[in-house]
């Protein structure tokens, strides 16, 4: 899905600067993907196993709480 759909719509859109932030759902972070993101996203990745550590369960509010409604 990543690299079939997301990957080339973001390259259809002119996205200047874009962070990558994931749950920590087992097939997201698997070494393959995690990989794929890094490649793709280098030092703007937040997950479990990138160079942003996210802790998999935060107390803290990310970005995603708003935007799902999750308040």
């Amino acid at each position: 899905m990543i690299t079939n759909f997301y990957i080339p719509e973001l390259n259809n859109h002119d996205v200047q600067e874009l962070w990558f932030q994931q749950d920590a759902a087992t097939c997201h972070t698997a070494r393959a993907t995690i990989d794929l993101l890094k490649d793709t996203f280098g030092d703007r990745l937040i997950s479990r196993f990138g160079p942003v550590i996210w802790p998999p369960r935060s107390c803290d509010l990310t970005p995603l709480d708003y935007f799902c409604g999750a308040m």
